[in-house]
């Protein structure tokens, strides 16, 4: 008996050791490449953007992947490049492209495309960490782009499916006068079109006024000639005023989008599968909540991570052949495995509709189906993109 107890010890060291080597001497430089923005000034301070926004999801990665890399013998590097806001992003590309083709891009859509354009991006793999625009992921895509912070429309796909489940069919909708603001009322638009819903009534956010002092006053007013609805959409993407909207409209009405009934990629009130530990992780490694954009680029590390330990390769043309196929699997704390979407490289995610201090639903929603995964009823399905970079 101790002699056979010998032979199986053995024969265990000799293939771990075999799976050691074989998987061995992989490592992958990754770098984090972020444009500074200027952001137009808001009506109120209470939500700071953190100045390692994105960053900080990265970092959190990096040390949930070499936990594993020690045991595998991978190394993962990252360095952080960051150009002010009135600085060219190219030249900054181009010297990280010549030191690592594993990059995760920070930046609004116009520098994301012209860095993935550049030739010597050709060859790598790029990750969309902060920009939501649709185009990114149909006419505008790139086949060296994948993108892990959710669409637009998988957003607002996400909230109506949550209209649909309460069957408010009347919408009314108040928009900001910011481009951001444009692209998500246009994807609230579309969306409703998708489910068979029409948006009514809608205003154009223009005051200018101190609303901490004269919401209470001027909400209502603004509000009155909306008519009748049951829900009011606002698109306030910038954070301006959508928060002084609940509770001071003319109607008693429910309020949903940029104030209220949120949808997001992440937020601190989502606990459940784990992620609290991932919360705690990320709050005492930074001293704050994760948001969004953390997330987005927590996953794109931790994809990139998982695909080399599943290949044991480092070059970009195996780990995105792998990203793309059936076999890869993010498990990122939602509920589900994730997983990218072949026709345009889109990160599948559950979508959190979050109210407060609460996480309120979880899109897609039971009832909605779809012929593969019910994650694809959020965002561009594939009979509906335009995107031909990743045929």
């Amino acid at each position: 008996m101790k002699r056979l107890l010998c032979r199986a010890a053995v024969l265990a060291l000799s293939v771990c050791v075999g799976a050691q080597s074989a998987f061995g001497d992989v490592s992958l430089r990754i770098a984090y490449l972020r444009h500074e923005r200027t952001h137009p000034p808001v009506l109120s301070n209470l939500s700071p953007i953190p100045d390692d926004l994105g960053i900080a999801g990265a970092e959190l990665a990096l040390k949930d992947s070499q936990t594993t890399g020690k045991f595998l013998g991978h190394s993962y590097e990252l360095s952080v490049i960051s150009v002010p806001p009135e600085g060219n992003v190219i030249p900054a590309a181009l010297g990280v492209l010549a030191g690592s083709d594993l990059v995760l891009l920070d930046m609004p859509a116009p520098d994301v495309l012209a860095v993935a354009d550049l030739p010597a991006a050709q060859a790598a793999l790029l990750f969309n960490v902060t920009a939501p625009d649709d185009a990114l992921r149909d006419t505008d895509c790139r086949g060296n782009l994948f993108h892990t912070l959710p669409s637009h429309a998988m957003r607002t796909d996400a909230l109506m499916q949550f209209i649909m489940s309460k069957r408010w069919s009347d919408l009314a909708l108040i928009q900001g006068a910011h481009p951001e603001d444009a692209a998500f009322a246009a994807a609230l638009d579309r969306s409703a079109a998708k489910f068979g819903l029409k948006i009514g009534p809608r205003k154009t956010w223009t005051f200018d006024a101190d609303m901490r002092r004269n919401a209470a006053q001027e909400v209502p007013l603004f509000t009155q000639d909306l008519g009748k609805y049951d829900l009011l959409l606002v698109a306030d993407e910038l954070g301006d005023f959508a928060r002084y909207i609940p509770y001071n409209t003319w109607l008693p009405r429910p309020v949903a989008g940029s104030a209220a009934l949120v949808p997001v990629a992440w937020d601190r009130v989502v606990e459940q599968w784990g992620a609290v530990q991932m919360q705690n992780r990320f709050h005492d490694q930074t001293g704050r909540d994760m948001h969004p954009e953390d997330y987005a680029a927590w996953a794109a590390l931790r994809a990139l991570a998982e695909a080399a330990t599943r290949t044991g390769q480092s070059d970009p043309a195996t780990l995105r052949s792998y990203l793309l196929s059936d076999a890869f699997q993010l498990a990122a704390f939602k509920g589900r495995p994730l997983s990218f979407r072949p026709w345009n490289g889109q990160l599948r995610q559950p979508i959190p509709l979050i109210s407060g201090d609460a996480m309120v639903v979880q899109a897609p929603l039971p009832g909605f189906l779809h012929q593969r995964s019910e994650l694809d009823t959020l965002g561009r399905d594939a009979p509906e993109t335009t995107c031909k970079a990743f045929q």
